[in-house]
């Protein structure tokens, strides 16, 4: 939290090595989050990219204030959500057909298999998910963000946001009940 004040200090003020520092400590998760939004990890770098692109442009022009973190999840979210609807306009490969499977840190090779087609039958459900909601069951579980957070990203109230995270995950748990079946 510390080190996040002196950054925003330091890009305030112009310090370009402050963006690399930013960068640095972000990127990883940012395009973890770009990831799960679209499905498409160079979709999903290009977003990182041109996101990290916006934010240098803007050196000197803002002052951040709040929360570095969310600032950029802010940006990020915008992006995708800007991808996304391109993608859709232009009805390219679906998002469940390109869906990477999470890495597994699991050692022994049947239980690898079985991890590998959990998250794949995971992604493929999430794919499913309206877009809104997919937005905001990965913001709140893989982000940790609040609804009280998320609900500017989507220009709705926080109690807006809590109803399309319930939808979100009882499409979810009909969608994997379904695969049990």
């Amino acid at each position: 939290m510390l080190e996040d004040t002196l950054l925003k200090l330091r890009f305030n003020r112009g310090d370009k090595d402050s963006l690399h520092r930013i960068y640095e400590k972000y990127k990883d998760d940012l395009l973890k989050l770009a990831l799960a939004l679209l499905g498409d990890i160079a979709l999903a770098e290009d977003v990182l990219n041109d996101s990290f692109v916006g934010f240098t442009k803007s050196m000197g022009q803002i002052h951040l204030r709040g929360n570095l973190k969310s600032f950029l999840t802010t940006c990020v979210v915008n992006h995708a959500r800007n991808v996304y609807r391109v993608r859709k306009r232009k009805k390219t490969v679906p998002l469940d057909d390109s869906l990477p499977p999470p890495v597994s840190d699991i050692n022994s090779p049947e239980q690898s298999v079985i991890f590998d087609e959990e998250c794949q039958i995971l992604n493929n459900a999430l794919a499913q998910l309206p877009y809104e909601q997919r937005e905001i069951v990965i913001l709140h579980c893989c982000q940790d963000l609040t609804f009280r957070q998320i609900a500017p990203l989507q220009n709705i109230s926080a109690n807006t946001a809590k109803s399309r995270y319930r939808y979100g995950l009882d499409k979810l748990r009909t969608l994997l009940n379904s695969e049990l079946d």
